[in-house]
């Protein structure tokens, strides 16, 4: 019978999710475009199902008055990082946004202190400023931060315990368990390759940028040279891009930026 009151209730939290995916989506960018490595993979977020929040009332014995006071994940985003030291940099993050456009309530540690199920996952209550027509609003916000591992294990988890509600068959949750020692195996060893991994992805993004800068010369040169004198450089980009030499191909790019400044 509440149904239409939470319609309008969950308007701000929308808007919530909608403001928190961009913030950390352009801290990401901002990462990528000082050429940094950075810490957040990828941001998600939703706003809890009506059905889901009045189930989640009801187990809680929660007065529909003091839903938004008690229900702390009505408005969700999910940070992922690619290796579990990331995620202690992305906390630090938020707390260092504290009092600035949000506030941090809460933390709750799941990843030094994994639930009985095998759920591994920080999260951060946070409450969050949103700007309606009848004024600036304050809701409460939670903010998981987890591996790829972890995502893809709580993700599974959760079809099959919607799927089966409080009675999980026996060998399903032993096959979870073993899954989510597997999870946890493969954090620890990307955590062994991490530096060796970041070497290979900082060499590609280096690569890639060189490759653009040529791009782009190329382009604004055959605006001033012949079609004989660009084919001479079509071939000479080909040639080393065959060979796969960084180092040649910076030096490449540093003939083109000269030629073009002779102009």
């Amino acid at each position: 019978m509440h149904t239409l009151n939470l319609k309008q209730i969950l308007i701000p939290y929308a808007q919530a999710v909608e403001e928190l995916k961009l913030k950390f989506k352009s801290l990401r960018q901002s990462f990528i475009k000082n050429e940094e490595y950075s810490p957040i993979e990828f941001v998600i977020g939703r706003v809890k199902k009506i059905s889901s929040i009045v189930d989640k009332a009801k187990r809680k014995n929660i007065p529909f008055e003091l839903i938004e006071e008690h229900i702390e994940d009505i408005a969700g985003i999910r940070i992922m990082c690619q290796f579990e030291e990331d995620i202690n940099t992305v906390i630090a993050l938020i707390r260092q946004r504290h009092q600035k456009d949000l506030f941090v309530i809460k933390e709750r540690d799941y990843i030094t202190n994994m639930k009985a199920s095998g759920y591994r996952s920080y999260h951060i209550i946070i409450k969050y400023p949103v700007q309606t027509p009848t004024g600036e609003k304050h809701i409460l916000a939670e903010i998981q931060i987890r591996t790829l591992a972890m995502n893809f294990w709580a993700t599974i988890e959760h079809s099959l315990r919607y799927k089966y509600k409080q009675n999980m068959p026996k060998d399903i949750q032993e096959r979870l368990n073993k899954a989510a020692l597997a999870a946890y195996n493969l954090d620890e060893e990307m955590a062994q390759i991490r530096e060796e991994v970041l070497k290979s992805q900082k060499g590609f993004t280096e690569e890639a940028n060189v490759i653009g800068n040529i791009f782009n010369n190329i382009q604004n040169l055959a605006q001033t040279k012949s079609s004989c004198n660009m084919n001479n450089i079509y071939e000479t980009f080909w040639k080393l891009w065959e060979e796969n030499d960084i180092n040649k191909l910076k030096e490449f790019d540093k003939n083109l930026t000269y030629s073009l400044n002779e102009k």
